[in-house]
Order: C-alpha cells, then structure tokens, then sequence
C-alpha cells in the first residue's frame, strides 16, 4: 500500500512540476510579444508557438508542426499550415492569437483551444537618408524617435570644409595617384626583367618625387624579383634531381632484369635436364614441378621489373616535360601580369591628367575658398507606407516611428537662402527695369 501511494505522489508530482514548466514557458515566450503590444507591419519576423493540454497524459504538448518562425508578407498576412493565409497587419497579437486559437478549434474539433503565442523576432528596418554621417538601414526597435535614429545614423553631416580645402584634396589625390604610378611602373619594370631573363632589373627614374621613397620601393621591387627567381631555381632544381633519381633507378631496374634473366636461363636448363631424367625414371617428377613452379616465380618477377622500368621512363618523360615547360609557363603568367599592369598604368595616367585638370580649374576659379555660410536647424520628413500607399509627413525630433518608415533629413545654410533671395531679387522684372532706367 505504502508503495502504490509513493508512486501515485510522484506521477502527480511530476504532472504538477511539467504543468508549472509549460506554463513558465508560455509566460517567458509570450513575455517579448506583449511587451510593444503594437500592431503587426509587412515583414516582420515572428515566432508561433501552439500548446495543447492533453488530458489523457496528463501534461502539455507543443505543436511544432504548426509552430516555428514566420514572416509576415506584403499583402500583411501570414500563411500557416492547415490554416492557410491569416491576415495580421494593423492586428495586435491578442487578437492573432485568439484567432488562431478559434480557427484550429474548429478545423480539427478539439474541446477547449490551445494556447497560442506570438513572438516577435525582427521589425523591418527603418532607413535614414539625407544629410547624416552614415545613411543606410538600420534595426528598429519599440519606441524609435526621429531624433535617436539621427543619433543612428553618426548625426547629422558636417561640412569640415576649410578655403581651399576643395584644392587641397585634389593636390592630395594627385600626389597619391602620383605614388601608385610609381610603384605601378616599378613592378612593370620587374616584370619585364624577368621575362627577359635579366639578373637585375633596370628603373626609370622619376622627377618630382621624394627620392627617398623611390629608392624604397624599388628595393621592394628587387627582393620580390630575387624571391621568385630563388623559386624557380628550387623548383628547376627538384625536377632535375628528381629526374636523376629515376634514371639512377632504371639503371637499377635493367641490372635486376639481367639478373632475371640468367636465372630464367638456368632454371629452363635445369628443367630440361630433369625432364629427360624423369622420362628415363631415374628423376622424382616432383623435382620437375618444383623448377616450374621456380621458373613461372622468376618470369613473372621479370614481368614486374619489365614493368617498374616502364613507369620509371614515363615517369622520366613527365618530369622532362614539366622541367621545360617550366620557364615557358613562368614567362606565360609574367606576360600576362605584365599586360594587365600596362593597363592599370594607363588608367592612372589618364586618372592623373583628370585629376590635374581639375586642380588648375579649381585654382583658377577659386571654388575652393567658397564657406557654406552658417548651418539652419535640421527639418526632417518621414515616409511611412499606409494602406498600400506612401505617405509624407513633416516630422519633428520627438515623432515616433514605425518599422520600414524612411528618415529624410535635410540641413539647411544660411548661403542657401540668401542664395535664393538673391534670385528672386535679379529676376524681379520691376526690379530689372528699375535698374536698367537708372
């Protein structure tokens, strides 16, 4: 009796202990969906989770048939297995959820619904362009505001132009398009002093640059030029080696061979011998089976020698193959190396002349000692889609956010606007004829 209630408390002490896990499952997976309790959007991540109290085991059980990550399409729906297509756009989740709860209820005829919960994994991003350091997508969360994804997005964009800054980036650009020009010439003469066979390799010198640093990368130059021709001295000298090995076991080989044949030949005659001894009686015929045996031993060894020497001078025709090719195949890959540095040689020489005429214009015009004038405060227009339609809206740096809203913020100058006025001003055609009369 003692046992048969021990063992009823445990069975009830492990339902009770399963019931409270499930139920602290569903709290913990439903804790994330409840929290925004806002409405569903078009490709948002969600996860699905369906329990079912099953009275016959006395314990819960999860569908993961039906459960598992989802997300929502651009129509708002979600399609689910054996409930098809289920809208969710501008729903909360407690209204999902019932509602997935009702239609299983009712697809598979159950007696109470189960217990179902959404998660919310992902929103759509939001996106900030404009005038900000670093405009791109970023991750929305609940309770996003125009001004945190400002902040997002490195703030808003700072013009640290200086005067003449516009002339000193292109010099800038110029001086390191001279620098790759260089170095670009510098390993086409490498290239072209191996391909040659050279022992050492012959550099133009340039003028205007600091010789310091042209003497550095052509020292670069000259290590790489030794580094490969040291490997195709190694590689040279292992297929030739290489080749020494298997003459030197050929020869071997033919020594063995002639070996073979004396024993052949002086088994055959021993043979010979015993044949006519056991046809006279005075030989066992057991000593006749023993020489053939040794005989067919010693022909098939031959056989095999005859055979080692075969693979050894295919052998010896690859490696004299790859030996001569070798420098061929090298002088291959320099030429083609070499033909696409001449292009990338040519590009910067015309990329220099742009950039050069472009610094001579900038120069003579003075464009860059043009200010920007004195910055405005930010305005900020958001995009959200509604209804299948996109809306704009002037929004201020409180404005809450929804996921896949665009973020477009605008700086404007004092320059701007007096540049405007100023327009308006000439174009005016009383002003004109006020001018023209005087």
């Amino acid at each position: 009796m003692y046992i048969k209630l021990s063992h009823r408390a445990s069975h009830l002490f492990f339902r009770a202990t399963s019931v409270i896990g499930v139920l602290a499952f569903l709290s913990g997976a439903a804790s994330p969906a409840l929290a925004d309790g806002g409405p569903f959007v078009s490709q948002t991540r969600i996860r699905l989770t369906v329990v079912q109290w099953i009275q016959s085991k006395g314990q819960y059980e999860r569908w993961d048939a039906l459960g598992g990550e989802y997300t929502v399409s651009d129509d708002g729906a979600v399609f689910l297995p054996f409930l098809g297509s289920l809208p969710v756009v501008n729903r909360d989740s407690a209204s999902v959820t019932s509602e997935i709860a009702r239609r299983l209820q009712e697809k598979i005829g159950l007696v109470q619904p189960p217990a179902v919960t959404i998660e919310i994994l992902e929103y759509p991003p939001i996106y900030v362009v404009g005038d900000v350091t670093t405009p791109g997508e970023y991750k929305f969360r609940p309770g996003l505001t125009v001004l945190q994804s400002l902040a997002m997005s490195g703030g808003p964009f700072r013009d640290k132009s200086q005067p003449q800054t516009q002339s000193i980036r292109l010099a800038g650009e110029l001086r390191e398009i001279d620098h790759s020009i260089l170095r670009s010439a510098a390993k086409l003469s490498r290239l072209e002093a191996e391909m040659d066979g050279a022992k050492e390799i012959t550099f133009d010198q340039p003028s205007g640059i600091d010789q310091q640093y042209v003497t550095g990368i052509e020292n670069e130059e000259r290590v790489i030029f030794q580094a490969r021709a040291n490997a195709l001295d190694r590689q040279s000298k292992a297929l030739t080696e290489l080749r020494d090995l298997l003459n030197t076991e050929i020869s071997t080989l033919a020594e063995k061979l002639t070996g073979a044949d004396d024993n052949i030949k002086s088994v055959e005659e021993q043979l010979g011998s015993v044949k006519s001894l056991v046809e006279k009686g005075l030989a066992l015929s057991s000593r006749q089976l023993d020489l053939e045996r040794l005989l067919t031993t010693y022909r098939s060894d031959k056989l095999d020698l005859v055979t080692a020497v075969m693979r050894g001078r295919q052998a010896i025709s690859e490696t004299t193959r790859n030996l001569e090719g070798l420098s061929d195949t090298r002088r291959s890959e320099v030429a083609a190396e070499a033909q696409s540095e001449r292009a990338n040689l040519d590009q910067l020489k015309m990329k220099r002349e742009m950039t050069q005429k472009l610094l001579v214009d900038d120069v003579a015009s003075g464009g860059g000692a043009r200010n920007r004038g004195e910055e405005l405060p930010l305005t900020f227009t958001v995009s959200r889609r509604s209804e299948g339609q996109i809306q704009q809206f002037e929004a201020s740096e409180t404005t809450a956010l929804v996921p896949g809203d665009v973020v477009r913020v605008v700086q404007h100058h004092i320059s701007d606007t007096t540049s405007e006025a100023a327009f308006d001003f000439s174009s005016d055609p009383e002003t004109l004829a006020k001018r023209s009369g005087q």
